[in-house]
C-alpha cells in the first residue's frame, strides 16, 4: 500500500509539472537556428524565431523547429535580441530560488580573482548567467543596471538577492543607458533599496585600489560611476612607469583621472590630461590632491582629444608615454566601419607623438570591434604614421569583468601596449 500511495504520489507531481510546463509561453525557432543554443550561447535574435511570443521578460520555452527543448529564456517583444537564456536544463525552475542561487554563485566566484580593491563588479551579464544585469560593488553600497526585459521583471528579487549575496544594505538603481530603450523600457534610476525615513544614503563615494583614493559618484557618474574594468591596466601603467622611468605623460579621454593617478604614483614628471567633461576634469583634479601630489606635476585641459593631438604635433611636442582610451566607437558591427576611421585617426596620432622608446596604452572599448580588427586598425594607423612599434601586451578588462567559453561577447574591452621603434 505504501508503494501505491507514493506511486500515486510520485504521479501527481509529474502531472502538476507537466501541467506548468505546459502553460508556459513557447517558442519554436526556425530549422538550423538553434546551433548557437546548443553551443550554450544565450541570445535568440528575432529573426531565428518562426512562431511564438510572451510579454516583456517572461519566461518562454525555447524549442527546436523539430520541437525538441533548447532552454528557458526571458521574452523581449521590442528587442532585436528577442531572447535571453536564463538555462538550458529543462528541468529548471526560473523563479526566486533560481535568482537567488544565480547571485550567490556570482558573488562567490569573484572570491577566485586577485582584486585589489573594494570596488569591483559582482555580476556581469550573461557571462554570470543572469542578462542583462550588471552590479558594481563600491565598499557597502551596490549599483545595479537592469537592462533587460528579463532582468527588469524581475527586478525586486534579484534586489533582495544581490544585497543578502553580498551581505550588505544599500542598493542603487542605474538603469539609465541607451540600452534600455533597445528593450522598450523607459530609463530608472534611484535608491532601490537603503533609503528610509531618515533620508537617502549619499550617492558620494571613495573608493580604494592599489593604495590611492578615487572619488566617484554613482547617481551622476559615467556606467555604475566609474570605469572598473580598466583597473587592473591602471595598475600595469603605474609599474610601467616606474620601469620605464616616464618623464612626460599625456592621459586622453583622461575622464576622473585613474590613469593619470597612476603615471604620478610611478613617478612621472608630469602628466598632461585631457577631456571634453569640465565636471571630470575637475574630480581628476581632486584626485591629484588627495593622493598627495604636487598639482605642478600635473595639467588639465578641457578639449577636444583629436584637436589637441593636431595641436601638439603643429607645437613640436612630445611623450615618452600615451594613454588613448576613448568611449565606445562602435556598439554593434554594425558601426564598425566608421568607428574604425576613428580609432586609426587618433592612433596615428599619438603614435607621431611619441618619441622613440616610447610607449602607448591604446584601448576600444567597443563590441562591434574584435580584437584582431583593433590590431589592425592600429597597425594601419602605425603605417600612416610611418612609425613602427613593438607589441609589448594585449589587454583586456579586469577579471571580475569575465569573459566565458559560451559567451565571447563578455570581451568587450580590448587594448594594446606598443612600444615605439
Amino acid at each position: 500500500m505504501r508503494g501505491l500511495a507514493l506511486s500515486a504520489l510520485t504521479g501527481a507531481t509529474a502531472g502538476r509539472r507537466a501541467r506548468t510546463i505546459g502553460a508556459m509561453k513557447t517558442i519554436r525557432l526556425k530549422e538550423g537556428k538553434e546551433r548557437s543554443l546548443l553551443r550554450r550561447h544565450p541570445w535568440i535574435f528575432d529573426s531565428a524565431i518562426a512562431k511564438g511570443g510572451a510579454d516583456a521578460g517572461e519566461t518562454v520555452r525555447v524549442e527546436s523547429s523539430g520541437g525538441d527543448f533548447l532552454a528557458w529564456a526571458a521574452f523581449s517583444p521590442a528587442s532585436k535580441i528577442r531572447a535571453r537564456a536564463w538555462s538550458f536544463d529543462e528541468a529548471q525552475r526560473i523563479d526566486a530560488a533560481f535568482m537567488n542561487a544565480a547571485c550567490e554563485r556570482a558573488v562567490r566566484a569573484r572570491a577566485r580573482f586577485d582584486i585589489p580593491s573594494d570596488a569591483m563588479r559582482l555580476v556581469h551579464g550573461e557571462s554570470d548567467g543572469l542578462p542583462g544585469l550588471i552590479v558594481d560593488r563600491y565598499g557597502d553600497t551596490l549599483v545595479a543596471q537592469f537592462l533587460s526585459a528579463g532582468a527588469e521583471r524581475w527586478k525586486g528579487v534579484l534586489a533582495d538577492a544581490l544585497l543578502r549575496a553580498a551581505g550588505l544594505a544599500k542598493l542603487y538603481e542605474r538603469s539609465d543607458t541607451n540600452g534600455r530603450s533597445l528593450e522598450g523600457l523607459p530609463a530608472a534610476s534611484g535608491w532601490l533599496r537603503g533609503a528610509d525615513a531618515s533620508g537617502a544614503p549619499p550617492t558620494e563615494l571613495t573608493l580604494h585600489e592599489h593604495g590611492w583614493k578615487l572619488t566617484l559618484d554613482i547617481a551622476t557618474g559615467h556606467k555604475t560611476g566609474f570605469y572598473l574594468d580598466q583597473r587592473d591596466s591602471r595598475g600595469k601603467f603605474a609599474a610601467y612607469t616606474r620601469r620605464l622611468a616616464f618623464q612626460r605623460v599625456l592621459n586622453c579621454y583622461c575622464y576622473t583621472g585613474g590613469f593619470t593617478v597612476a603615471a604620478l604614483s610611478g613617478g612621472a614628471a608630469h602628466v598632461t590630461s585631457i577631456d571634453s567633461s569640465a565636471p571630470a576634469l575637475e574630480r581628476a583634479k581632486a584626485h591629484v590632491a588627495l593622493n598627495g601630489f604636487d598639482a605642478a606635476r600635473a595639467d588639465f585641459i578641457d578639449a577636444d582629444v583629436n584637436a589637441s593631438l593636431r595641436r601638439f604635433i603643429e607645437e613640436g611636442r612630445t611623450f615618452d608615454a600615451i594613454v588613448l582610451d576613448p568611449p565606445k566607437l562602435a556598439p554593434t558591427a554594425a558601426h564598425a566601419e566608421r568607428a574604425a576611421r576613428a580609432y586609426k585617426d587618433i592612433n596615428r596620432l599619438a603614435l607621431g607623438l611619441l618619441e622613440p622608446g616610447g610607449v602607448l596604452f591604446t584601448y576600444s572599448c567597443s563590441g562591434g570591434i574584435s580584437a584582431d580588427l583593433f590590431h589592425k586598425i592600429v597597425a594601419s594607423a602605425g603605417a600612416d604614421a610611418r612609425v613602427d612599434g613593438y607589441i609589448g601586451e594585449r589587454l583586456a578588462g579586469a577579471p571580475d569583468h569575465p569573459m566565458t567559453l559560451a559567451f565571447p561577447e563578455g570581451e568587450y574591452l580590448k587594448g594594446l601596449v606598443v612600444v615605439r621603434k
